[in-house]
């Protein structure tokens, strides 16, 4: 049997093993990179990693006294990264110590969502008994980017009082839409298209209009506030629930955003038409 035979084995077993090796290793590095995510470190990482591309490239073009320079550099590397990186080990410890490294995105994730939510509900309460007018539309599937276009970038994090600070009266971008993308208000002041439902009743001003007609072309979630009573309405998949107060809000706003829990699909295209406290 030749040699390079007897160094691999191709049993069923040794590819399982190597299998499991690869997945495992990918998966620290998964872990590694989420620890480091949106802390001081990323920028530091990619500080070593452009390192060792130079380091590649001074022995490929033969730059002598820079690669020797980079030689004298490199060998303190895993001490530099142990000193660099120590508030990231630290805590990734900390975690395997509660047993909570596998568990961490998913809470993470579920902290979001709160957090999010919790944002969303004080903001539009605190309008609401102000009868400060909002429009707040949500991407989900179907992208945003024309509409967009149309306002004034932001990209900021969702903060109650950012919202809030948004749609205070004369200011520069309280008229028209707020645009949230994932977890970031991505513009304000954007133009959303108007429905021509005629089914729409008359007491519905633009921005339940521009509600309506956002959810009828795209899958979007939009909040909106009346600025003559202060009513809270969603709308989503071109339908639109009104007059909701905050616990219903908070509810029907984790449904169709999140999909929580199962929607229950109704004919409130006819409800929020016959609906007396319009």
């Amino acid at each position: 049997m030749p040699k390079w035979q007897e160094l691999v084995d191709f049993s069923p077993v040794a590819a399982f093993i190597n299998i499991v090796d690869v997945l495992l290793v990918w998966f620290v590095f998964y872990k590694l990179i989420t620890i480091i995510k949106g802390t001081k470190a990323v920028q530091l990482l990619k500080g070593i990693f452009v390192l060792i591309i130079a380091r590649i490239l001074t022995e490929f073009f033969g730059l002598n006294t820079l690669q020797w320079m980079m030689d004298q550099v490199l060998p303190f590397g895993f001490l530099a990264i142990i000193i660099i990186f120590q508030p990231e080990l630290r805590r990734a410890l900390e975690q395997i110590g509660r047993g909570r490294l596998f568990a961490r995105t998913m809470m993470q994730e579920e902290e979001e969502r709160d957090r999010l939510i919790e944002a969303f509900v004080k903001s539009v309460s605190y309008m609401a008994k102000r009868r400060i007018g909002a429009l707040i539309s949500i991407e989900k599937e179907t992208g945003l980017s024309e509409y967009i276009e149309t306002g004034t970038g932001m990209d900021s994090m969702i903060t109650s009082e950012l919202l809030i600070n948004i749609f205070i009266p004369n200011t520069p971008l309280h008229d028209g839409a707020v645009i949230v993308q994932r977890n970031r208000i991505a513009a304000a002041g954007c133009y959303l298209p108007l429905s021509e439902s005629p089914f729409i009743s008359k007491e519905l001003g633009t921005r339940h209009r521009a509600a309506l007609g956002i959810s009828e072309v795209t899958d979007a979630v939009t909040i909106i506030v009346s600025e003559e009573t202060g009513a809270v309405s969603l709308t989503a998949n071109g339908d639109i629930d009104r007059n909701l107060d905050m616990e219903e809000f908070e509810a029907r706003l984790r449904r169709v955003w999140f999909g929580l829990t199962p929607e229950k699909k109704e004919t409130s295209i006819w409800k929020w038409r016959w609906r007396k406290n319009g």
